[in-house]
């Protein structure tokens, strides 16, 4: 699903959104110094470099099932223990990490139940599991403008509105059900101000994820088509996107 791709597509895409979520994340979840930490779905490290900031090269442990990623975030955090893995199978032993986080991953996960037992497992007694996803469902996401645009051409078209935990209280519902314990959700939000409605737009060209899946499979007409109709709904540059994710702490079991 479009994260096979280069780190830096990957950053020129999202990586815009979840450099600055990631520290809004980290002190929601409660993560501090002294803490062994893991993050599940690094992607090329914008939450790990913030956690070895926080807690040192030597605190951190990460895991992603993409090699280009993980070629990367070895490259830019020496000294982390980055393996290649699914969140459904992590590699770590049990109770072995203080915080266990995943930030824009568990709505991809083909399992999420079982990605989120995981993540209970490695993590001690005592310990946090959080995660957070993008509020899709509710608009409030940072593809929302692209995703209305795909719309208003095919009201069939597929979009991430659908996928597991996106909407209020499906996040927590799934932590329930993975049984995890003193499930808090929670929220946040992040702004990320564009010069041109072309710095806004190229990322999407890239590849990424869904969106870049959907762009991708166009053909020159039909990306025009959609490229006009989300200038259409955007202001006039310069503007910020504002866009919101649902996040959830909670014990292991």
């Amino acid at each position: 699903m479009g994260f096979d791709v280069a780190a830096d597509a990957y950053d020129r895409f999202m990586g815009q959104y979840s450099g600055p979520l990631a520290g809004e994340f980290l002190r929601l979840a409660g993560v501090r110094s002294g803490h062994r930490a893991l993050d599940v779905g690094c992607g090329p490290g914008a939450l790990t470099a913030r956690l070895v900031s926080l807690l040192g090269a030597g605190g951190v442990a990460a895991v992603d099932p993409s090699p280009p990623f993980v070629a990367a975030a070895r490259d830019r955090l020496p000294g982390v223990d980055i393996r290649r893995g699914a969140a459904e199978r992590l590699p770590f032993a049990d109770s072995v990490f203080d915080a266990t986080l995943a930030q824009l991953v568990i709505h991809f996960l083909a399992d999420p139940v079982a990605g989120l037992r995981e993540m209970s497992r490695v993590t001690r007694s005592g310990g946090v599991v959080a995660a957070c996803v993008w509020d899709h469902a509710g608009g409030k996401g940072p593809l929302a403008t692209f995703w209305e645009a795909v719309q208003s051409i095919d009201d069939r078209a597929p979009t991430e509105a659908l996928l597991p935990g996106i909407a209020e209280g499906q996040l927590a519902d799934l932590f329930d059900t993975a049984g995890l314990l003193e499930i808090e959700q929670g929220s946040a939000s992040v702004r990320v101000e564009f010069e041109s409605f072309a710095a806004w737009w190229e990322p999407f060209t890239l590849g990424v994820g869904p969106a870049g899946d959907h762009v991708r499979r166009l053909g020159v007409r039909g990306r025009d088509e959609l490229r006009h109709a989300c200038a259409g709904l955007l202001p006039a540059a310069p503007f910020g996107i504002d866009a919101t994710a649902w996040t959830v702490r909670a014990r292991p079991r």
